[in-house]
């Protein structure tokens, strides 16, 4: 068994794995009950939990400081979204395994990127671009590359707009 490996390479799958391990010790009528089976595999699968978690919330502010840039492209704040959009992407590849990929909530993701842009450039008194899709327009591949095409994102997400008509509220 490639435990050690498995820990270094993937921490989700690994944690995953000896949740699973535990609980079905905990079937065993022949080992104790002293020790809290259920609550210790949980306990295990929230590390690797936290680990997909810390990538989404990079991704999200990967693609909230995108979508300020795209949307305020003029304000001197604009040079530093950039900035901070390498930096996250950077952050969230260190990070990142390959195993997370099915496991990203992409739609909380994208919704949630949305939400703090709007935030973010309510505070210089301009609004996120108009018909952004409802579905992220930028994925795994796009995303968590490296090196990381900060103009290509932004052309790809502009283009996501262009066919749509404006929703209305």
């Amino acid at each position: 068994m490639d435990q050690p490996s498995l820990y270094d390479d993937d921490i989700v799958t690994w944690t995953e794995r000896q949740a699973a391990a535990l609980r079905e010790l905990a079937r065993r009528p022949d080992l104790s009950n002293m020790l809290d089976w259920e609550n210790v595999a949980e306990e295990i699968e929230s590390v690797g939990r936290s680990q997909v978690q810390a990538v989404e919330s990079l991704l999200t502010q990967t693609l909230a400081h995108l979508l300020k840039r795209l949307s305020a492209p003029g304000i001197p704040s604009a040079e530093h979204w950039r900035k901070e959009i390498g930096a996250f992407q950077i952050a969230a590849m260190g990070r990142y395994e390959r195993s997370m990929r099915q496991r990203i909530n992409w739609d909380k993701v994208w919704s949630s990127s949305r939400e703090l842009a709007k935030l973010g450039l309510a505070a210089y008194g301009d609004m996120l671009i108009p018909n952004l899709p409802s579905e992220c327009p930028l994925g795994p591949d796009d995303l968590l590359v490296s090196p990381f095409d900060i103009d290509a994102a932004l052309l790809k997400i502009a283009e996501s707009t262009i066919l749509k008509s404006p929703e209305k509220h």
